[in-house]
């Protein structure tokens, strides 16, 4: 009887440190050699160091001489993700996707049937740091219009920090927003009355 109750016992202890412990430390471990920059979560800097945010966080672009991204029903909160859970049949999710809509429109000079959905809906995680290359090139004319450069210069931008769907087929084509909008602000000044702060500075 007490044989079997240190056998118990041991075998405890033993899966307790080899699971509860040493299976998480060498993973982190083998995280940190293999993908140092996804275990620290994706961060980009500056040049002294200081962090600008994340490619994997949104953050709320503004200015008319940025590209913006999704709606977001947290307000790119990264500790409160999460989206709104209203339906397509809820009146105040309809009122919203139409507001969102003519706002579109209204920024972009656009028709309605040329907004994509992404720019009307938010994302699940209310942080969605990714557009798809329609939304981008929605706002390739006022961001060009707003710097003072060709449309075409922007849309080479567009078109480099399009990222193609996983392993070609899992998903879809994407631009990150931020990573897009840093790549602006290296390429062309940015537009002084609409300068923004990086959730980082």
């Amino acid at each position: 009887m007490v044989k079997e109750i240190k056998r118990g016992m041991a075998f405890t202890v033993v899966t307790m440190v080899l699971f509860g412990g040493a299976y998480h430390v060498a993973l982190w471990a083998l995280g940190r050699v293999a993908f140092p920059d996804q275990t620290e979560g994706s961060l980009i800097r500056r040049p002294d160091g200081t962090i600008i945010g994340s490619t994997l966080i949104a953050q709320a672009f503004t200015g008319p001489g940025y590209f913006h991204p999704r709606p977001s029903a947290v307000g790119y909160n990264a500790a409160s993700t999460g989206g709104s859970n209203d339906g397509p049949s809820n009146p105040e999710f309809l009122k919203a996707v139409e507001e969102r809509r003519d706002a579109t429109m209204a920024l972009e000079r656009v028709r309605a049937n040329q907004v994509p959905s992404e720019m009307v809906t938010a994302s699940g995680s209310g942080v969605d740091p990714d557009i798809p290359p329609d939304a981008a090139d929605l706002q390739a004319a006022r961001v060009a219009s707003a710097r003072g450069i060709p449309v075409a210069r922007v849309r080479q931008l567009i078109e480099a920090h399009t990222e193609p769907p996983a392993w070609g087929f899992f998903g879809r084509a994407r631009v990150n927003v931020l990573e897009l909008n840093l790549a602006l602000d290296r390429a062309f000044t940015a537009p002084a009355p609409a300068a923004v702060k990086y959730s980082g500075r």
